[in-house]
This record gives C-alpha cells, structure tokens and sequence, in this order.
C-alpha cells in the first residue's frame, strides 16, 4: 500500500466514523421542548409580541416550518442561510438576537442541537 492509499483510507475511516457517531437530532425529544420554554412565550398567536410583529408561531413543526409574513425561518439541510440559527446565534447582529429582552436565552448545546437539526434537514421526527 502505498503512502498515499493510506492517508485517504485513514481519511476515508475518519470521516465515515464522524458521521456514523453524530446522532439524529429529533424535533420532538429536542427541539420542540427548546422552542416551547425559550421561544413559545412570543411567538404564540393570538397576541405573542414575535408572532404580532412577524406572523411566525412556533406551536408546531408545521407552523414553524411555514416562517414569518417575510418568509421562512428554516432552510432544511443548511444551517448557514437558515434565518432562525442565524438569529439565535447573534450572526444578525445583537439588535436581532433572540430571544430578545430578559427572556431565558438557549444555551451553547441548544443552539448546536439546533444548527445540527436544521443541517439534518429539519425532519419533523
């Protein structure tokens, strides 16, 4: 074998056992419950201050999957372009941060548990 068959098997290896040991991040053991204690209190209908501005309900997969009056939140596989990570991680800039005020901000894993979801493809599993 030469040097050069080893270093992409050995790469080949490496990369196929990342994958194999990332788990499936589920929307109902792990997103919803985030959504429902740091997200639901404004952006609720009929009179949640997110939803009144924005018109997005995060109750459900379906109504957060239908985003905003502007458009969507989540663009399934690419956590990158997706609005919602893009907000929760301050990458708006602090203005658009959410949640916003003295609300119970997510914590570090939340917030990779949603990057990971949202690169997933956002299932509703």
């Amino acid at each position: 074998m030469t040097f050069r068959m080893y270093q992409l098997t050995t790469l080949s290896l490496f990369f196929i056992s990342s994958c194999a040991s990332q788990k499936v991040v589920s929307f109902q053991h792990d997103i919803d419950p985030i959504l429902n204690e740091k997200c639901l209190h404004c952006h609720k209908s009929p009179d949640g201050v997110g939803y009144v501005q924005t018109g997005l309900e995060m109750v459900s997969y379906d109504s957060l999957m239908k985003g905003t009056i502007f458009g969507t939140v989540i663009v399934p596989g690419d956590s990158k372009r997706s609005v919602i990570n893009k907000v929760i991680e301050g990458r708006a800039g602090e203005m658009m941060r959410m949640p916003h005020g003295d609300a119970k901000k997510l914590t570090t894993e939340e917030i990779e548990l949603l990057k990971i979801w949202v690169d997933q493809g956002a299932m509703n599993n």
